[in-house]
């Protein structure tokens, strides 16, 4: 049996258009946008055969598939699944300065040292062992659990991508992500492979 899972970011939130830096500490709602966004993807996939969404514990993810709950899906909430924690970059607006340390940390990952973070903050090896529990969760599954909905963040899910596919966490953002993008991934008992990718069709 295939196990289809569709994985999808969350909306857009007024901190994604004004250049706020948030992660797992900042619990930021969904705008407009991001609430006809949410309207836009399940008028595509509303009618799928969703037995569970996974959401992360943060308001932005139940906000994007409160059309499905609305609906009657059943929801799980998982750490596992909320954003890296940027430490004390969170809440702040980006400016040069923080720029370079940001980049700078982007290009070490870049080149391996996956063990680093900012300062208070979660490296993305910390993420990806938070992240593990829940893999094998939905890999044992319920019998009846075939295709699921699972709904995160941006950085979180290039580090769960790299993840399910077996590639290097170095490799993180070779998977590029915008707000409500759907990533549709299939296992088929003994290895994930990518159906669609980036795929923002439903968006218009």
């Amino acid at each position: 049996m295939v196990k289809k899972i569709y994985l999808i970011r969350h909306g857009q939130t007024y901190f994604n258009v004004r250049g706020i830096v948030q992660g797992s500490g900042v619990d930021a709602p969904l705008n407009e946008t991001g609430h006809q966004q949410a309207t836009q993807f399940h008028a595509s996939y509303g009618h799928m055969p969703f037995a569970r969404v996974y959401t992360s514990t943060l308001m932005r993810t139940h906000q994007s598939v409160q059309p499905f709950l609305d609906a009657g899906l059943p929801q799980e909430q998982h750490r596992a699944l909320d954003e890296i924690s940027w430490g004390h970059r969170e809440g702040t607006r980006i400016t040069p300065e923080e720029d370079i340390e940001y980049h700078g940390l982007l290009r070490a990952w870049q080149r391996g040292e996956t063990h680093l973070a900012l300062r208070g903050g979660e490296s993305p090896e910390q993420v990806a062992a938070r992240q593990r529990p829940f893999i094998d969760e939905v890999l044992r599954g319920r019998p009846d659990e075939d295709t699921i909905l699972v709904c995160m963040h941006g950085r979180a899910m290039r580090v769960l991508l790299c993840q399910l596919l077996n590639y290097p966490l170095s490799a993180m953002d070779l998977f590029e992500h915008r707000n409500l993008c759907l990533y549709r991934v299939h296992y088929t008992g003994s290895m994930f492979s990518i159906r669609s990718f980036l795929d923002t069709q439903h968006l218009g």
